[in-house]
């Protein structure tokens, strides 16, 4: 059964602009917070902390390109797991360094 009068999807089409500029204003909150926490910024993170798609992400070309753009400016920087991985060996390195000189101590107190 086939209507004969003019369907009116002004609404529906209003909503799902609405819906599209909230989802981009998600992301663009979401990118800055990763961006001050110095967070890894890839779709799986920008997804994960704004809430939405990462279908959305993918196929919004303008947020696809800004996203790929700073994942790839990141690619030199060292993760805050490399920095504290690197704090971790240095602080190997001095305990080692003070044991030595303990056991040194120790050796020459031994010798008397």
């Amino acid at each position: 059964m086939e209507g004969k009068h003019p369907r009116n999807t002004e609404g529906v089409k209003l909503h799902a602009i609405r819906k599209s500029q909230e989802a981009s204003r998600k992301v663009d909150e979401s990118i800055q917070r990763l961006i001050k926490s110095k967070a890894k910024i890839n779709f799986n993170s920008v997804s994960t902390d704004s809430g939405v798609s990462k279908a959305f992400l993918y196929n919004n070309r303008p947020i696809r390109n800004r996203i790929e753009m700073l994942r790839k400016q990141q690619e030199g920087l060292p993760s805050p797991q490399d920095i504290k991985r690197n704090m971790t060996d240095a602080s190997k390195d001095s305990l080692i360094a003070a044991k030595s000189k303990r056991i040194k101590e120790l050796e020459d107190e031994n010798k008397r």
